[in-house]
């Protein structure tokens, strides 16, 4: 937490000397946002300061941190992905395995626009979301994330949209690992990429010996992603709960929504932390 503090405190704007907070106070504040999910009213008491004050500060941070964290968040090399690749991937796939693919959505309130609100409803979350295209490198850190997506928006559609930009990272050869949602063979082949997915029935009234044993095997290790996920929303609580709509909001002079970057700057931070699959790893046990 320190040598994060250290980083980003670098590049926030010169300090007011009246201020009620230290630098450090201050990106406490923002951090207990992130983690424990306290409302800006219970911040402002715990740090005896007004409403608006939270408010301003957290936005400011935000704005600096998702900007200084983002480059984190790195798309690695062929060398590096192939040095790196855990025991359960070279066993089933070899090392050409560059990203596993997955959506998630965060809750969001339920917008007055009947516009806004026909295109953030998720009819597989039966609520209003917000969704994000993850990849992950095999070893599991964050190597890819989109901005957001109404929640009505398809998972295929959001990997192929321009603006993603997921495609241009491709190189030929690489080999994309996502569930059977993310029907993007074709696209990916323009690039002379490949997806492997759970294969599909497709009129059959089985699946080959061949077909049951790969997609067993896929999603042995597909399974890593969720578990991504899973540590996302366990350690920064915020992306669990129900957001306002004021965090769809792009900042005065950014692009870039306050939902936006705090996912940025929870999937950078995640990157922080020990990678979740071990080199050595030969794939999820039970018990």
């Amino acid at each position: 937490m320190k040598a994060v503090f250290t980083y980003v405190s670098e590049y926030m704007k010169v300090k007011n000397a009246n201020s009620a907070l230290s630098p450090f106070e201050e990106f406490a504040m923002v951090m207990m946002r992130l983690r424990l999910n306290l409302i800006e009213d219970d911040l402002a008491d715990r740090f005896n300061v007004s409403q608006g004050t939270v408010s301003k500060i957290i936005n400011s941070w935000l704005l600096v941190m998702a900007k200084c964290l983002s480059g984190l968040i790195v798309w690695p090399d062929r060398e590096t992905l192939k040095s790196s690749m855990p025991m359960c991937f070279r066993k089933a796939f070899g090392t050409s395995v560059t990203v596993i693919l997955d959506c998630f959505e965060i809750f969001v309130q339920r917008p007055s626009n009947l516009k806004a609100r026909a295109q953030t409803w998720s009819s597989y979350k039966h609520h209003n979301t917000v969704k994000y295209l993850i990849g992950i490198t095999p070893q599991g850190t964050v190597s890819f994330i989109s901005s957001g997506w109404g929640g009505r928006t398809s998972d295929k559609f959001v990997t192929e949209a321009a603006s993603t930009g997921f495609f241009d990272k491709l190189n030929p050869g690489d080999v994309i690992m996502a569930d059977r949602g993310f029907n993007i063979g074709e696209t990916s082949g323009i690039h002379q990429a490949r997806v492997l997915m759970p294969a599909f029935m497709n009129g059959r009234s089985q699946l080959s010996a061949t077909d049951v044993e790969e997609t067993r095997e896929i999603a042995r290790v597909r399974i890593h992603v969720e578990r991504v996920i899973g540590l996302l929303r366990r350690k920064f609580h915020i992306l669990s709960d129900i957001l306002s709509l004021s965090a769809l909001q792009p900042q005065k002079t950014e692009d870039r929504s306050r939902i936006d970057q705090i996912v940025v700057i929870c999937c950078a931070l995640c990157n922080l932390c020990p990678p979740i699959v071990p080199l050595d790893d030969d794939g999820p046990r039970s018990g």
